[in-house]
């Protein structure tokens, strides 16, 4: 029951309630015999930068036209596109258990990177229109390194979910 009290406030009030409840949360736990973590969130991706204020990407949409936004150290893709009103799914809210925030990045900037985990690379072999610049959005996280970079959004997503029988 506190497990399904928590994701519902999650899901209904959002962050800063849920953030408010996790001493209460926790100290229920910890009487119960039970361990919590403290409430993290992905980035503080939520503030538009303009341009100067950060680091320069510019996504290509799936219809071919082009928008530049602006990142701080440590944004992700993933949650720069969404604070920026770019429609990159993200199914699993960067939780690294989908494919469906999939970028095409430039080589340059592609071999900037280290190299893709094994669970990511996991979830790209599930991506429509993988290339070998292929990158889940979620786990590339922004720095001065990436300044300037374009990243392709694929003209489509794979989201696999199981069917109510």
């Amino acid at each position: 029951m506190l497990f399904s009290r928590t994701a519902t406030t999650l899901r209904t009030t959002g962050a800063l309630r849920t953030a408010a409840l996790a001493p209460r949360i926790a100290s229920a736990a910890r009487a119960r015999g039970l361990s919590s973590t403290n409430v993290s969130h992905h980035t503080n991706a939520t503030k538009k930068l303009q341009p100067g204020e950060g680091y320069a990407v510019t996504y290509i949409l799936q219809d071919g036209s082009k928008k530049t936004v602006y990142a701080k150290d440590g944004w992700n893709l993933l949650d720069l596109a969404h604070s920026n009103n770019i429609d990159l799914e993200g199914a699993c809210e960067g939780s690294l258990a989908c494919s469906t925030c999939h970028v095409v990045m430039e080589q340059p900037y592609y071999e900037k990177l280290d190299d893709p985990t094994d669970e990511e690379n996991d979830m790209l072999d599930l991506a429509f229109g993988l290339t070998e610049t292929s990158r889940l959005g979620c786990q590339v996280e922004m720095c001065k390194e990436l300044d300037g970079m374009t990243v392709r959004i694929p003209s489509a997503s794979r989201n696999i979910k199981q069917e109510k029988m």
